[in-house]
C-alpha cells in the first residue's frame, strides 16, 4: 500500500505509475505527508468522492464520528451498506453526487451509521472538485454532528446579535486593555462612534473611574472572572462636559480555543448603565438618614430644659454628614416683621461650633456678640430676602480661598456656605449657616430642604427661648 493510502487517500496516478518529478510528485514523499496532515489536522470531518462515487479520501475527525477507519473507508462505492442505510443510500449518493453538477457548495442533513451500529444526524457542505480540464472529476464533503454544528451557529449569532442589537454595553478588550471591538451601546455610552473608539487607551474615553476598570481587567486577565458583577463609577468626555455615570460590570477572560494551552485574547467586558438607579438608592438612603437624625435630634431636645441649649442640639445632629461648621446669628434687638427685614439688618452670634478640636456647638451668652458682616454678606442677604442663600469660593488658590472666608468672618476653611432663615410665628429671627470646607461638594438643592427642615426647629426653640426670657424680665424680685 502506498504512503497516501495509509494517510487515508488513494493515489490517482497508480502505484506503479510515477509522477512528473517521481513517485510522489514534485516533492516527493513530502507532498503527501503535506496533505495526510492537512486532513488529519481539520476539525471538521472529512471525505471525498471521484466522479463514480468511490470514496477517495477519509480524514481522523470522520473516523471519530462513524468509526471507520481510513483503511475501512477508502475505496469503497459510496456509503451503501456500511455508513448509510440501503434504503437510503441511493437518494443520499444522488444528493452528494448532485455538487458535481450545482455551483457552489450544497448543504444537506443525512442521517448516517456508526460502525458500532448507531445513527448519527450530521451536516454536510459538498462541493464539485474540477480535474485539470476544468471538469468535475468528484465531490468532497466536510460533515459534523448536528449538534455541533448548531452549537456554533448559536455561537457566532450570539456574538453578533451582542455585537449589534444589545441593550447593554459589550465591549471586547485587547490584552493592551484596548477597545477592539465595541457595540453601538457601548459606543453611545462612551460619546463616540464605533470606530473612533477602537485602539485608544482607555484613558482617553474617561476622565475618572480609569483606574479601577483597569485594575479589574488586568485582574481578569491573569486570574479570570470575577464571581460577581463589579459597580465602577467613571467620568465620560462628552462634547458636553464630564458625565458621571455608574456602570454594573460583568467581565470574562477570552482565550483562544485553537491554543494547547489556553492563550488569552483579551477581555469581554458587558456593562449596564445604572446611574439612575443607583443616584435613587443613595438619595433614599441619605432622606433615611436625614430624617432620623431630625427624630433623634427632637427626642434630645424635649429633654432640655433650655431652649437655647434645644436649639444647639438641633445643630449638632444636623452636622453630621452635613457639613464641617456651624453658626447661628440672631437679629439683634429681637425679631424682624417682613417690612423691617427690608431695610438695615444687625445680627449678633449666639451659638456656634468650636473652631479647633470637634465637640457641641457653644452658646456666646444671652446677649451675644455682634457680628461684624459687610454689606452683600450671605447671611445679611438671607435675612433680606427671608430665603436661602448659597454661596461658594469658586475655582480659586488656597489663599485666595481661605481671605474669601475670613473676610466674611467664617472658619479659615470654609469654601461652600448655606445660609437658611430663621422664621417663627410670621417673624424673622435671624440666620443658621452651614459651611463646608474644601473636601466636600457645594451644597445642591436637596441640601437646601434639609437645612430649611433643621433652620425650623432652631427658630422654634429661639423664639420659645425669647418669650422665657421676656417674661423672666417682667417677673418682679420676690422679697425675702
Amino acid at each position: 500500500m502506498s504512503a497516501s493510502r495509509r494517510s487515508g487517500t488513494t493515489d490517482e496516478l497508480g502505484p506503479d505509475e510515477p509522477g512528473p518529478d517521481g513517485p510522489d510528485g514534485p516533492e516527493g514523499s513530502g507532498g503527501s505527508d503535506l496533505l495526510a496532515a492537512l486532513l488529519d489536522g481539520m476539525d471538521a470531518a472529512l471525505c471525498a468522492f471521484d466522479a463514480d462515487g468511490v470514496v477517495t479520501h477519509w480524514n481522523r475527525e470522520a473516523e471519530r464520528i462513524l468509526g471507520w477507519t481510513a483503511e475501512e473507508a477508502v475505496g469503497r462505492p459510496g456509503f451503501a451498506g456500511w455508513a448509510v442505510r440501503s434504503a437510503d443510500a441511493a437518494e443520499v449518493e444522488a444528493r452528494l453526487l448532485s455538487a458535481m453538477q450545482a455551483p457552489g457548495r450544497q448543504v444537506h442533513e443525512f442521517a448516517l451509521l456508526t460502525k458500532d451500529g448507531g445513527r448519527v444526524l450530521v451536516r454536510t457542505q459538498s462541493a464539485a472538485v474540477l480535474g485539470p480540464d476544468g471538469k468535475p472529476a468528484g465531490v468532497y464533503c466536510a460533515f459534523s454532528e448536528v449538534h455541533a454544528q448548531i452549537d456554533l451557529e448559536r455561537s457566532i449569532a450570539l456574538s453578533e446579535a451582542l455585537f449589534e442589537d444589545a441593550s447593554w454595553g459589550v465591549v471586547l478588550v485587547d490584552a493592551d486593555l484596548r477597545p477592539a471591538v465595541v457595540n453601538a451601546h457601548a459606543a453611545r455610552a462612551l460619546g463616540m462612534g464605533r470606530t473612533s473608539v477602537l485602539g485608544r487607551p482607555l484613558g482617553d474615553l474617561l476622565a475618572q473611574g480609569v483606574e479601577e476598570l483597569e485594575s479589574a481587567l488586568t485582574h481578569v486577565l491573569a486570574e479570570g472572572a470575577p464571581p460577581a458583577p463589579a459597580e465602577i463609577w467613571v467620568s465620560v468626555r462628552t462634547p458636553e462636559g464630564e458625565k458621571r455615570r455608574c456602570w454594573r460590570s460583568g467581565f470574562l477572560r477570552l482565550a483562544s480555543p485553537l491554543a494547547e494551552e489556553p492563550v488569552p485574547l483579551g477581555v469581554g467586558w458587558l456593562f449596564q448603565d445604572v446611574t439612575e438607579s443607583k443616584q435613587g438608592e443613595q438619595e433614599a438612603a441619605l432622606l433615611r438618614f436625614r430624617g432620623n437624625q431630625l427624630h433623634r435630634a427632637a427626642r434630645v431636645a424635649a429633654e432640655c430644659e433650655d431652649p437655647a441649649e434645644a436649639a444647639t442640639v438641633h445643630l449638632d445632629f444636623a452636622l453630621a454628614g452635613f457639613a464641617d461648621h456651624a453658626l447661628i446669628d440672631r437679629v439683634a434687638g429681637g425679631s424682624l416683621s417682613d417690612a423691617e427685614s427690608v431695610g438695615p439688618v444687625r445680627l449678633v452670634r449666639v451659638a456656634g461650633t468650636p473652631s479647633g478640636a470637634p465637640g457641641p456647638s457653644l452658646l456666646t451668652g444671652r446677649a451675644g456678640l455682634p457680628a461684624r458682616y459687610g454689606e452683600g454678606h450671605p447671611a445679611l442677604q438671607c435675612v433680606q430676602r427671608i430665603g436661602t442663600v448659597r454661596a461658594g469660593v469658586g475655582s480659586v488658590s488656597a489663599e485666595q480661598a481661605r481671605a474669601w472666608a475670613l473676610t466674611r468672618q467664617w472658619p479659615a476653611d470654609a469654601v461652600h456656605a448655606l445660609c437658611a432663615v430663621l422664621r417663627s410665628r410670621g417673624r424673622t429671627l435671624g440666620v443658621v449657616t452651614f459651611l463646608r470646607g474644601s473636601g466636600r461638594s457645594a451644597f445642591e438643592r436637596s441640601d437646601t430642604v434639609y437645612a430649611e427642615d433643621v433652620a425650623v426647629r432652631i427658630a422654634a426653640e429661639l423664639d420659645l427661648a425669647a418669650v422665657l426670657e421676656e417674661r423672666e424680665d417682667r417677673t418682679p424680685p420676690t422679697r425675702g
